[in-house]
């Protein structure tokens, strides 16, 4: 007998031998099971996921001797017949070379006849949407009123080429593209059954060139296994195939991000000289640079486009100290630039420049990233200011008072006058001293009663908010002290209400305040400082504010109106309009 490819000898005979189109057979095993299936379906989707399989299983649960059953014997006429292609009640027809309405019409003339020994005589039409209009619309009648002992399956991989009076007179069923984890599972124990050894990796380059497709990786599969008897490494896998080492798209992005000329040179010129195409080259670099951008982002291992699981973890350290915004830039060139690849003459020059283009960038930083270096820089200043009054007001540095009067000097006699040390350490010394009897002196008043120093006329303390207005100053002076950005947007504001454990903030009708506000950061902040002014748990209610109608809007609408209408008979507008033969669509004041 004739070897036997992969893709017909390992072709699913029952529902649960399909690969990952759950969603299609437990639709069609309940409507089976239920006598609820309809005589006309329509299979939709890519190449070679599964749609004539599932119509000629499908073929089989309906035709069974002991059915309709969802699960087939195969052992029976029907079923033996089916799975060798040869059933004289199941019908294949190719679209694409019987598309014209004559066949049509046979096949309506042949749909009257009883089956010859199965309970329905079926039609199986791949590539549908080849068929003529003439041919479609030869179709309709049988396809809405067919004979009892009739039905049609369709399958077809560009359903929006299929007229919609086919489509809604069919059931329709969408496949969708295998993922690739699970075609490295189905190829796996296709090589343990054949007794082949192949690892992981030479497998995830069979599935990402597969693209979905569950008989394109088998025939690769069978490729591979026709250049070896018994095992085969990555490297002989990528010589077959022609494919792109996942190795050199982590050393490119690697070189990228460290910022090594050279080594993203020798990478391009190696692949070149290995005879990758450029532009499959760049395709599959996008590809990576995006999967590296979703991946800092937060993004879980089901939004990464093609990525076995083994690369996932390779991808999370590659993307630990680079920042989001980088990578942005990163992408932002590589997608201006892939017009000029496309039409070059000399797509290795023209990647190479893409590449040196995207080198001169320097990392950019984030806007939440510039605001705290800048509130931080700001505070640096604030505290250096501080720290250079402070050492302009200590006692051994030149006093900047005027001299002092005659009567001054007379006042204070010799033994009266401390003695001046001569020495830097002894002066230092007394300018301790006299710093610790001051604040001893500052502590003993502040102990004294409040009576005592409005007796003496010192000022009375700080008198304790009442006032929401006044509550709220206290807040935006804490806030700004550790924030000033968000005191700048928080100043905009004020309290609309205060309860036992949360408060209102009112802002003003500005998206930008609101947004900078409601972040969550700024809002932990402006929580914290609120528990700590009012000292108890408080929550944060932010509202806008609505805009307020000015006074004379009714004035200004009338000024508006007077101005158009003056405009409106401007004897320059009127020769305008004649000369142009035109008409005024709308009249704006500037």
């Amino acid at each position: 007998m004739a070897y036997q490819v992969l893709a017909r000898k390992y072709r699913p005979q029952t529902f649960e031998e399909v690969v990952r189109q759950d969603h299609i057979t437990r639709t069609l095993t309940n409507a089976v099971a239920s006598g609820r299936l309809a005589h006309a379906i329509l299979f939709a989707g890519p190449r070679g996921t599964g749609k004539t399989t599932v119509a000629r299983i499908l073929a089989k649960c309906v035709n069974c001797e002991s059915g309709p059953t969802p699960t087939p014997c195969n052992a029976c006429r029907s079923c033996t017949e089916i799975r060798d292609s040869h059933a004289t009640d199941v019908f294949e027809i190719d679209g694409a070379s019987n598309n014209k309405v004559e066949h049509i019409r046979e096949l309506r003339e042949n749909a009257r006849y009883m089956p010859a020994h199965s309970p329905y005589k079926i039609y199986i039409v791949d590539e549908v949407h080849m068929l003529s209009d003439a041919a479609f619309n030869a179709l309709l009648k049988i396809l809405e009123e067919p004979p009892a002992h009739v039905m049609f399956f369709f399958a077809t991989t560009e359903p929006n080429k299929i007229p919609i009076t086919i489509l809604s007179r069919c059931q329709r069923h969408d496949f969708r593209r295998v993922e690739i984890d699970a075609l490295i599972d189905h190829m796996a124990s296709m090589c343990r059954k054949e007794g082949v050894d192949l690892n992981e990796e030479g497998l995830s380059l069979i599935a990402r060139e597969a693209d979905g497709s569950v008989r394109d990786a088998l025939s690769l599969l069978d490729h591979i296994m026709a250049c070896a008897l018994d095992s085969l490494d990555t490297q002989a896998i990528l010589d077959v195939l022609g494919g792109i080492d996942r190795r050199d798209l982590f050393a490119i992005s690697e070189a990228v991000l460290q910022g090594k000329t050279d080594t993203v040179l020798d990478r391009i010129d190696s692949c070149y000289r290995r005879g990758q195409h450029m532009t499959k080259l760049f395709a599959e670099i996008v590809s990576h640079f995006r999967n590296l951008l979703v991946v800092k982002m937060g993004g879980g291992a089901d939004t990464l486009a093609d990525i076995p699981k083994h690369e996932i973890q390779a991808i999370q350290e590659q993307v630990t100290d680079v920042p989001a915004t980088h990578l942005n830039q990163i992408l932002d060139v590589l997608f201006k630039e892939e017009v000029t690849l496309k039409y070059s003459n000399q797509p290795k020059l023209a990647l190479e420049m893409a590449f040196l283009r995207i080198l001169q960038i320097k990392p950019a930083l984030s806007f939440d990233t510039l605001i705290e270096k800048l509130d931080l820089l700001r505070h640096e200043f604030h505290n250096s200011g501080a720290q250079a009054q402070a050492e302009f007001s200590r006692p051994d540095s030149p006093d900047p008072s005027p001299d002092p009067s005659p009567e001054a000097e007379k006042a204070a006699t010799p033994s009266e006058k401390p003695s001046e040390p001569t020495d830097e350490t002894e002066r230092l010394q007394a300018a301790d001293e006299t710093e610790k009897k001051s604040a001893a002196d500052t502590e003993g008043q502040g102990r004294r009663a409040p009576e005592e120093n409005n007796a003496e006329g010192a000022p009375a303390p700080e008198s304790v908010p009442e006032t929401p207005e006044e509550h709220w100053q206290c807040i935006l002076k804490t806030v700004s002290e550790t924030q000033p950005s968000l005191g700048a947007c928080l100043a905009e504001g004020r309290i609309k209400g205060i309860g036992d454990d949360q408060i209102e903030v009112e802002m003003p009708p500005n998206q930008f305040h609101m947004n900078w506000v409601c972040r969550d950061k700024n809002r932990e902040i402006l929580e914290k400082v609120c528990c700590q002014h009012f000292n108890r748990k408080m929550k944060i209610s932010i509202t806008g504010r609505k805009p307020q109608p000015t006074a004379n809007s009714h004035t200004d609408k009338k000024e508006a109106q007077r101005l158009k209408q003056e405009a409106l008979n401007h004897p320059m507008v009127e020769a305008a309009m004649k000369l142009f033969q035109g008409k005024i669509v709308d009249v704006k004041i500037l």
